[in-house]
């Protein structure tokens, strides 16, 4: 990994509930930097070194994915709770000296994020989402066109072991085929980011736990989101999206944000999903303008 993070330590922090693998690089106010399926914390490796020019950035695998330990899921999937993996993030950030902090999170890692901020809101400072809009309101408006595009999302959640045996079947085959079929396909991939991924997601543990990352989201996760319908975001929220994704077209990002959180901005940028290795260049700048 030192390819993709030049000058930055790696780090096993035990939470709680987990252990957590990151890297850890930079001078300046304690930036985290979450991830999203099916990938690792590798996804900030095009700009994780520019922000270290101005924080101490940590990029880390969210509990089930990287090099984060990967326990087996409950019955009820609180272990994969967005609650769980943020309590993570808080106990991870404490290790490493930090009381509070800014925060960025791609899909999975921002929905992390989201919960970061609802249960933990004296620790965050200001915060991004990329390419989300809050998990309730995507179940509550699901159709057709989101079906069809995220599929997964309906997959991941079948009771064990039937998406575990068929993901399990081809792993790489279908890690490629799913980071693949979206805009830009795989073109935007470093290989060596994408080898990493591949060497993840081979491992039957990240594939059960990846499930139950899902499995939460459309259970207890739905719990916690419903019960606080009632408190919104009050720190600084940043929201970018691909143009081309799934979000621009079935959503309004700025709409369903402001819907949950007091200080809202945001805008689409020229790429699809994966927003950190498509358009690295334009969210180095969204953020430099938001983050200081």
């Amino acid at each position: 990994m030192s390819l993709l993070f030049p000058g930055f330590e790696t780090r096993n922090i035990d939470t709680s509930g987990a252990t957590i693998r990151l890297v850890k690089g930079g001078d300046g106010p304690p930036l985290l930097l979450l991830h999203g399926y099916p990938q690792t914390h590798a996804i900030w490796h095009r700009i994780a070194p520019r922000l270290a020019e101005h924080f101490t950035v940590v990029a880390a695998d969210l509990r089930g994915y990287g090099d984060s330990s990967k326990p087996r899921g409950l019955a009820d999937h609180g272990n994969y709770s967005k609650r769980a993996m943020a309590l993570d993030m808080v106990e991870a950030m404490a290790a490493l000296g930090f009381d509070s902090f800014r925060a960025v999170g791609h899909d999975r890692g921002a929905r992390v994020t989201h919960r970061l901020l609802l249960d933990h809101p004296e620790k965050v400072e200001s915060a991004a989402v990329l390419d989300i809009v809050p998990t309730r309101t995507m179940y509550l408006r699901t159709n057709r066109e989101f079906a069809t595009a995220y599929y997964h999302w309906f997959f991941l959640i079948r009771p064990a072991p039937l998406p575990e045996t068929l993901i399990g079947a081809a792993p790489e085959f279908y890690l490629k085929s799913h980071l693949g079929g979206r805009y830009a396909g795989l073109a935007p991939f470093d290989p060596v980011a994408l080898a990493e991924y591949v060497r993840c997601f081979a491992d039957p543990a990240t594939i059960h736990a990846s499930c139950e990352d899902y499995r939460a989201a459309a259970g207890i996760d739905l719990e916690h989101d419903a019960s606080d319908l009632e408190r919104r975001i009050a720190c600084p929220l940043l929201v970018l999206w691909g143009r081309h994704g799934t979000i621009e077209r079935c959503f309004n990002p700025l709409k369903d944000w402001a819907e949950r959180a007091e200080n809202v901005r945001g805008c689409a940028l020229d790429c699809g999903h994966y927003l950190p290795e498509e358009a690295p260049d334009e969210v180095l700048l969204e953020l430099m303008k938001f983050l200081p």
